[in-house]
């Protein structure tokens, strides 16, 4: 299907004047506007936004939006989900909020809203050369209790490709040469497990490490290293309860012809290459297994 990036992710939130204040006041991020009591929110990038907060009776995925060449590309993979039986909930058209666009929104497996676009205006120059806050969106991870259907599907329908596991528990899958956009974790139930937010350097992760610190707030796991995709992470939760990810570093996949997925094991030395980090405690694992997330359909969504 040639999806090329993840562009942006759209997150329910039940304190929505608490929740979006933090972002540009602590996390690093800038406004990119407010539309229905949806806020928007972009990093140093060219990209519209990254992030939206929905007014929201629980927490859970609103959406989760990729990239794809252009409007031919749209109406083509519009074709294709139609053909394999999967539900659109958006067909092509011009996409109703900031940034604009063209695009399509369907439903996954679990009833994940997945938006594909093309032709979002984008910000001239990437923002402030100065601010050191996040870049872009670097990954998303979500929980599933249907691993291995939900693997396949994006895998297999709509074109995602395996970068490596750990055990049959995690599978990490890139779009691009990145090393991941996605994470999936095998779990009880579909949720939310953390946002990734993709930094400059390690000097910029450290340096948003020291501003949530200025405020009182340490890091809930991290800093570290990551054994797949070597990237450095510090991890935090925000005030509606999400967990948020300082990331750094990602690897790069040199060769996709030659690439072959390794099978990590689930140990310390994985999770922390460093060390320095240890295993993620009790709260912050509580915190990424979520809420059970019916998904789209379901009721609880205020501004829709």
């Amino acid at each position: 299907m040639k999806i090329r990036d993840i562009r942006h992710v759209g997150l329910l939130s039940p304190a929505i004047e608490a929740h979006a204040r933090f972002y540009p006041e602590a996390w690093g991020l800038q406004s990119a506007g407010e539309d229905r009591q949806v806020r928007y929110f972009r990093g140093v990038s060219v990209e519209h936004h990254i992030l939206s907060l929905h007014p929201a009776q629980r927490r859970g995925l609103h959406h989760l939006a990729f990239s794809v060449d252009g409007r031919e590309a749209v109406d083509a993979a519009a074709i294709e989900l139609e053909r394999e039986g999967i539900p659109l909930v958006a067909r092509p058209a011009g996409l109703d909020e900031p940034g604009g666009g063209y695009g399509l929104r369907f439903l996954d497996p679990e009833n994940r809203c997945i938006e594909l676009s093309a032709g979002v205006a984008e910000h001239p120059n990437g923002g402030s050369g100065e601010n050191d806050g996040p870049r872009r969106l670097c990954h998303v991870g979500l929980n599933t209790p249907q691993f291995e259907q939900t693997v396949a599907f994006y895998t297999d329908v709509l074109g995602f490709r395996v970068s490596d596991w750990i055990e049959d528990q995690l599978v990490f899958l890139r779009c691009g040469r990145r090393h991941h956009v996605i994470v999936f974790t095998r779990a009880d139930h579909a949720s939310v497990n953390h946002v990734a937010y993709a930094m400059a350097d390690v000097n910029d992760l450290m340096k948003g490490v020291a501003r949530l610190r200025a405020r009182g707030q340490e890091p809930e796991w991290g800093p570290g290293r990551h054994g797949p995709g070597n990237n450095i992470f510090c991890y935090y939760r925000d005030p509606g309860g999400y967990v948020n990810e300082f990331s750094s570093d990602l690897a790069y996949i040199e060769d996709e012809a030659t690439h072959e997925p390794a099978v990590w094991r689930r140990a310390p030395e994985t999770m922390d290459y460093w060390g320095t980090a240890g295993s993620p405690g009790p709260e912050v694992r509580k915190a990424m297994a979520g809420d059970p997330d019916p998904g789209w359909t379901a009721k609880g969504i205020v501004e829709d």
